[in-house]
């Protein structure tokens, strides 16, 4: 196993104001799988994105990656974590809009330990065309492309994808979804991505469903389509 969540819990609030992000949560992600996490607002879906990238601490359980707990971590352990070993892409791309396309991945590029060639980042997601305009010059897809890019370029071990194409239409939402499998299958990334769209589910390795803080339901998928056949 490349992840396994254990018991988890995670607590807003004291006494009877509290309320259970994760309400002793398990689940387990193998390496190089692509994951899918299906729930509702509020459901816990965010809670797990932030517990596996290092951005949140449990208040119980255990969360191990590749066999090292993230529980009892320093500050500057789980700041290295982050920055060496996972990528983030939002919904909302955060580019920086004073930077190119090259300079926003050039950013995170510089800072990493073993960081990708740029070029073939660039290729790979057909953004070399691209590479010298600025995001306003960009549609919503291609920066959704160039926010991958950023999130790649460090070579991480775990992709972490939030509502990645909520905001783009149903074109360039597969082509989206397309370059993320494809990085997944040419570096051997683990991807976990949360959603609504009970459609993006289609593509994943497994499917996990949760509710009320709580795993529902993990399959893994035997009926697994390529991203370029999804009905979006």
């Amino acid at each position: 196993m490349f992840i396994c969540l254990k018991d988890a819990v995670k607590r807003y609030g004291e006494g009877e104001a509290a309320v259970y992000a994760l309400d002793h949560a398990e689940l387990v992600i193998g390496k190089g799988e692509i994951c899918v996490i299906l729930g509702p607002s509020g459901s816990g879906k965010s809670t797990i994105l932030n517990m596996l990238g290092g951005l949140d601490t449990l208040d119980a359980g255990d969360l191990t990656i590749e066999g090292r707990s993230l529980i009892g971590l320093t500050p500057k352990e789980r700041t290295l974590y982050r920055k060496e070993e996972v990528g983030f892409v939002f919904q909302f791309y955060n580019l920086i809009p004073d930077l190119t396309v090259e300079e926003n991945i050039e950013v995170v590029s510089d800072i990493s330990e073993s960081p990708l060639d740029l070029s073939e980042v660039l290729g790979a997601l057909e953004l070399e065309p691209y590479r010298r305009r600025f995001p306003r010059e960009l549609s919503g897809g291609q920066q959704q492309r160039a926010a991958i890019a950023r999130a790649m370029i460090k070579n991480p071990r775990l992709l972490l994808c939030d509502e990645l194409t909520g905001a783009l239409d149903t074109h360039s939402s597969k082509n989206v979804l397309q370059f993320v499998e494809m990085m997944n299958r040419k570096y051997g990334t683990t991807v976990v991505i949360i959603t609504h769209n009970e459609a993006i589910a289609k593509m994943a390795d497994q499917i996990i469903r949760i509710r009320d803080g709580r795993v529902e339901e993990s399959v893994f998928n035997e009926k697994k389509i390529p991203a370029e056949a999804l009905e979006l």
